[in-house]
C-alpha cells in the first residue's frame, strides 16, 4: 500500500462519519479552526507540528496545530484553517489536498475548533511567520501510533472528569486540545484498511 493510497484511505474514512460539534450548554465558545497537516517524504507519511513561541498570552510553548480564531472574512471554518496555515508556515492554500473533518474540540480558552486534514507539500520549504510559531516539528506517522508514547490523567475539565492526553516524541510533549485532536485522528486512522503496510519501512511494503 503507498502513501498515496493511505491519504485517499484517510479520505475515505472521513466521508462515511459526520464530525460531531461541540455540546457545552451554558457556554458561549468562539469559532476556530486548525490544519492536520500531513505529507510524505521519502515514502514515509509525516504530521506537521508548530510550537507557539513563549511570548503570546495564551498556549504559549505548546505544541499545536496550525490556526487560529475566525476573521470576519472567513467564509466557512475551512477558510480559517487554510488561511492560518498560509499566515503560520507560508504555504499556499491553494497547495493543500483537505481529506476531511474530524470532531470539534472545546479549549480552555473558551474557543470550539473544528480541525481539518489535509495534505500539504512535502518538500519541507516552510516560511514560518516568527509572531506565531518558534519551532516547526515533523513526526512520522508510524511513531504517533506507537501505545508507549501516549499517558492518560483523568482530571476535571468543564466541570465534568475527563481523560487527558499526553503524547512524547522525543523531547516534545504534545497535550491540551491538539493532543485530543491527534488521538481523534489516529483513531480515524487506525480504520484505514492496509494501514500497518503502509506504516512498514518503505523497503518492506507490499503494493
Amino acid at each position: 500500500m503507498s502513501v498515496e493510497a493511505l491519504f485517499q484511505g484517510v479520505e475515505a474514512r472521513l466521508s462515511t462519519r459526520p464530525a460531531r460539534n461541540v455540546d457545552l450548554p451554558g457556554l458561549v465558545l468562539r469559532e476556530a479552526s486548525v490544519l492536520v497537516p500531513l505529507f510524505e517524504r521519502d515514502g514515509v507519511p509525516h504530521v506537521v507540528f508548530t510550537r507557539r513561541p513563549a511570548t503570546l498570552r495564551t498556549h504559549a510553548n505548546q505544541y499545536s496545530f496550525p490556526g487560529g480564531g475566525r476573521d470576519a472574512e472567513d467564509l466557512t471554518p475551512l477558510h480559517t484553517a487554510l488561511r492560518e496555515t498560509e499566515e503560520e508556515l507560508g504555504i499556499d492554500r491553494r497547495g493543500v489536498r483537505v481529506l476531511g473533518m474530524l470532531d470539534e474540540v472545546p479549549t480552555i480558552s473558551q474557543y470550539r475548533v473544528r480541525p481539518f486534514v489535509g495534505v500539504i507539500p512535502g518538500d519541507g520549504k516552510y516560511q514560518p511567520s516568527p509572531e506565531e510559531v518558534a519551532f516547526i516539528l515533523e513526526v512520522p506517522l508510524v511513531a504517533l501510533m506507537d501505545p508507549a508514547i501516549l499517558r492518560v490523567e483523568r482530571k476535571e475539565v468543564f466541570g465534568a472528569e475527563r481523560d487527558l492526553y499526553f503524547y512524547t516524541y522525543d523531547s516534545h510533549v504534545i497535550w491540551g486540545a491538539t493532543a485530543r485532536i491527534l488521538r481523534d485522528f489516529l483513531g480515524q486512522l487506525a480504520q484505514v484498511p492496509g494501514l500497518e503496510s503502509v506504516l512498514a519501512a518503505p523497503g518492506q511494503r507490499q503494493n
